[in-house]
C-alpha cells in the first residue's frame, strides 16, 4: 500500500466525512455542550472497529478512540465547539439560520472530521500489516473556551504519544509554524455589604466599587507588562437596583502573554491588585479559574513532512461557482479586513479569492494574538498543525463568513485536502520511525527537557457555567 491508495480510502469515506461534518454544522453545539457531535464521532470510529475511553478529564463530551498497538503511537487532535450567537446561513449576506443561535464560526465542524477520515484511512493500512503501531483520535470539547486539552492533558491522556497532529481552517493552505499567546481565564468575586444607597449608605460596602477600583489598576498595569500581553475584561456581575449598595459583583478576566511563566508573572500582579481593591472598600475577594492553557510549541521536524505531503497532494481544487461565491462574500468585508487579516502573507495570496496553492510557512517566529489549547499537547508531545483554505481570502476567524464557508462545498473540499494531508504525514512517520526520532529531539532541545506542568490549580473543575472565548 502507498499513499496513493491512502488518499483512495479517504475517497472512498468522502461522503460519510461530507454528511458527517454537515450535521455538525447543522446542530451547533457551544463548549462543553456538544453532546450530539461528541456522540456523532465516537459512534462512527465504534462501529469501525476502534476502542472508545468516554468522560476524559470530567468532560462528557471528551473521548479518546484507539486502533492497533505498540509504538509508535500517534494521535489526531479533533475538536467540534461552535461559537455562541454565529449562526448563518450558507449565503453571501448576514442572514441567520436562527437568531442569537451558535454557528460554526471557526470551522469546528470540519476540523475533527477531516481527523475521522484520516484515522480511518489509518486503520485499514494497519490492518494490512503495511505499517505498525497505535493510531488514536482525541475528541476535544471546548477548544473556544479553552478548556478541554487542558482538562485531557491533567487527566494524562497525552503523556504516551510519540507525536500528534492536527489543523485548523483558514484562508490559506501551510503549515502553522507560528506560537499563540498563553493565557489564564479568572473569574473575580467580591462580597460586600447590602445597604440602602440613598438613606443607609455609609452601612454598606460595594463589591462593585471594588470590581471598578481593581480594573483601574489593572488599567495602569498594562504600561508595565510585555506589549504583546493582553489583559481584558468583563463585568458579569455588577450588583441590582441602583438604590441598593451591591453587596456581590464580579469581574472575568483573560490574561494572555507569549510564554506561560509571564502570565504566570501577571496574573500574580493582578492578585495584589485584586486585593488591595477589597481592602479600599473593606470587601472580601476570591477568584476562580476557568481556563488555563499554554503557548504552542511548533515542530519544524514534523511541519516539514506535513508540506512535504501538501505539496504532493497540490491544495483543494476550487470550481467556478465556488470561487464566484467567494468574491461575493469578500464584498462583506470591512474595509481594510483583507489586508489587516492576511497581513504577511506571501505576494500573490491578496490577490486571489481563494487559495488553492502550496506555500511554505511564512509566520515562523510569529506570535498570533489569539490562544489556543493546542499549546498544552504541544508542551507534552512532538507537535505540527497546517491550515488549510476553508474560506475567502481575507475572512476573519468568528464571523459569520467564516460559518457561510465552514457550511459549504468550499469548506469541504478544505476538509477532504485535510484529511488526506494527514493521513499522509501519519503514514510516513509510520514508515520512516527516524522522523519521530527527528522529532522528539527537536521538541526535547525547545522544552530543554522539562516535563508538562498543568496549569490549573489543584481541584479546578471543566467550567460548565462559562461563557465562549
Amino acid at each position: 500500500m502507498n499513499k496513493n491508495k491512502i488518499y483512495e480510502l479517504i475517497d472512498d469515506n468522502k461522503d460519510l466525512l461530507i454528511d458527517t461534518a454537515q450535521e455538525i454544522w447543522e446542530n451547533p453545539e457551544t463548549s462543553l455542550n456538544e453532546e450530539k457531535s461528541s456522540k456523532l464521532q465516537m459512534n462512527i470510529l465504534k462501529e469501525k472497529g476502534f476502542s472508545i475511553k468516554e468522560n476524559i478529564g470530567e468532560m462528557p463530551t471528551a473521548f479518546v478512540a484507539e486502533y492497533g498497538e505498540g509504538k509508535p503511537i500517534l494521535g489526531v487532535l479533533g475538536e467540534y465547539d461552535a461559537l455562541a450567537g454565529m449562526s448563518q446561513k450558507v449565503k453571501t449576506t448576514r442572514e441567520p439560520i436562527k437568531k442569537g443561535q451558535p454557528g460554526h464560526g471557526c470551522g469546528h465542524n470540519l476540523l475533527g472530521t477531516a481527523g475521522i477520515g484520516a484515522v480511518l484511512a489509518i486503520k485499514e493500512a494497519l490492518d494490512k500489516g503495511e505499517i505498525e503501531g497505535t493510531i488514536r483520535y482525541y475528541g476535544c470539547p471546548a477548544e473556544e473556551t479553552l478548556t478541554g486539552k487542558v482538562f485531557m492533558a491533567r487527566d494524562g491522556v497525552f503523556d504516551d504519544l510519540d507525536s500528534a497532529l492536527t489543523w485548523h481552517p483558514m484562508q490559506t493552505n501551510s503549515v502553522w509554524a507560528s506560537s499563540s499567546l498563553a493565557m489564564n481565564s479568572v473569574r473575580f468575586n467580591f462580597e460586600g455589604q447590602a445597604a440602602h444607597a440613598s438613606s443607609s449608605p455609609e452601612m454598606g460596602r460595594s463589591a462593585l466599587d471594588a470590581v471598578e477600583l481593581m480594573n483601574v489598576g489593572v488599567n495602569y498595569l498594562r504600561e508595565h507588562v510585555n506589549e504583546k500581553a493582553r489583559i481584558h475584561y468583563s463585568i458579569t456581575n455588577g450588583g441590582g437596583s441602583p438604590n441598593i449598595v451591591p453587596d456581590a459583583a464580579s469581574v472575568w478576566y483573560y490574561i494572555r502573554a507569549p510564554k506561560r511563566e509571564e502570565v504566570e508573572e501577571i496574573f500574580e500582579r493582578i492578585k495584589k491588585i485584586a486585593n488591595g481593591a477589597a481592602m479600599m472598600t473593606e470587601t472580601d475577594v476570591d477568584w476562580k479559574f476557568q481556563a488555563a492553557c499554554y503557548d504552542v510549541l511548533a515542530n519544524e521536524k514534523l511541519g516539514e513532512v506535513i508540506t512535504s505531503n501538501m505539496k504532493e497532494l497540490g491544495g483543494p481544487d476550487f470550481d467556478k461557482e465556488e470561487k464566484e461565491f467567494a468574491e461575493e462574500l469578500a464584498k462583506s468585508f470591512d474595509k481594510g479586513q483583507k489586508k489587516k487579516v492576511m497581513a504577511g502573507a506571501p505576494e500573490g495570496v491578496m490577490e486571489q479569492s481563494l487559495h488553492e496553492d502550496v506555500i511554505e510557512s511564512y509566520d515562523k517566529g510569529e506570535v498570533m494574538s489569539g490562544s489556543t489549547d493546542v499549546g498544552d499537547v504541544s508542551w507534552i508531545t512532538p507537535l505540527a498543525q497546517f491550515t488549510a483554505a476553508t474560506w475567502p481570502v481575507g475572512t476573519a476567524v468568528h464571523s459569520w463568513q467564516a460559518v457561510a464557508g465552514s457550511g459549504s462545498s468550499i469548506g469541504h473540499k478544505a476538509m477532504i485536502f485535510s484529511s488526506k494531508t494527514l493521513a499522509g504525514t501519519l503514514f510516513d512517520l509510520y514508515q520512516n520511525p527516524e522522523l519521530i526520532d527527528e522529532a522528539k529531539k527537536e521538541f526535547d532541545e525547545n522544552t530543554e527537557g522539562k516535563d508538562y506542568e498543568t496549569p490549573l490549580p489543584e481541584n479546578t473543575k471543566p467550567p460548565f457555567d462559562q461563557f465562549d472565548k
